[in-house]
């Protein structure tokens, strides 16, 4: 199961967005689209955003970062 849930995630994402404006992520799918793009910039040698990403996988360490951002 995927911690956090989609629900979650879309919330996080769109948490600073102003009644009225579109919404940064609309859909299950550009979440998965979001955090592919970003595990595989991991993947490519970029640093993580968060803290403690020590042994986790790039795709792990993407969802967290856009849990936390």
């Amino acid at each position: 199961m995927l911690h956090p849930s989609y629900t979650d995630l879309i919330n996080a994402v769109n948490s600073e967005v102003e009644p009225g404006e579109q919404p940064v992520v609309q859909s299950r799918y550009s979440i998965v689209v979001a955090a592919s793009k970003r595990a595989r910039q991991l993947i490519d040698g970029e640093e993580p955003l968060v803290a403690g990403s020590n042994g986790k996988k790039p795709l792990s360490i993407a969802i967290d970062e856009l849990y936390h951002q």
